[in-house]
């Protein structure tokens, strides 16, 4: 008991506060301990997966912002069941002198690789040739099974209309003893240009 006018803490509560601060610092240890066993498992996924998560997405972008053409220039898709080639933007990282538009072309090599290979497409008659490069997005990569989905429905596995398909859909099979998995990668071509502002 404190008398009148004793300032400061006792014996007891003084105890108490260490017990509850003691208490608080192994919670924030374990909690740390998780974060850092979380960020780990994190790690090992992504290796297993070979950076599957970003070809999906650039492979995504890439067919969302296939170019539609335009009155006197429709677009340009030559698909076939393992390959595709089309107009479309590079992702804003690879943008070259500020241009991102380019023609790529997606197979895989004899080596079993994914290959996107691509050409800039300048809008001025160039005074050169025009960049182009290539780049290995995956290996040990058996076959692409390519398909097309009509604009009126259906699935084709040639694609040489005058119209971009409804929906594309990419299966990337793996050689038989890589045991990735990855689900299609199913996205839509952008249909018509968005209107200037």
């Amino acid at each position: 008991m404190r008398k009148r006018g004793q300032e400061g803490f006792t014996l007891l509560e003084t105890i108490v506060a260490l017990a509850v601060l003691g208490f608080l610092l192994v919670g924030l240890g374990q909690g740390v301990r998780f974060g850092l066993g979380a960020r780990a498992a994190e790690q090992a996924l992504e290796a297993k997966g070979g950076g599957l998560d970003a070809v999906d997405r650039t492979l995504r972008t890439m067919i969302t912002e296939m170019d539609p053409g335009a009155l006197n220039a429709p677009p340009t898709l030559a698909g076939a069941p393992d390959r595709m080639v089309f107009l479309t933007e590079l992702p804003p990282g690879a943008a070259i002198h500020g241009i991102r538009e380019a023609r790529v072309a997606l197979a895989v090599n004899a080596t079993h690789e994914l290959v996107l290979a691509w050409q800039l497409a300048p809008h001025a008659v160039p005074l050169r040739p025009p960049a182009q490069g290539r780049v290995v997005l995956l290996s040990d990569v058996a076959r692409l099974e390519i398909t097309y989905e009509e604009p009126g429905g259906g699935w084709v596995r040639q694609w040489n209309s005058v119209e971009l398909p409804a929906l594309v859909r990419v299966r990337i099979v793996f050689r038989r003893a890589d045991r990735r998995l990855w689900p299609d990668i199913v996205a839509a071509p952008m249909r018509e240009r968005p209107p200037m502002v």
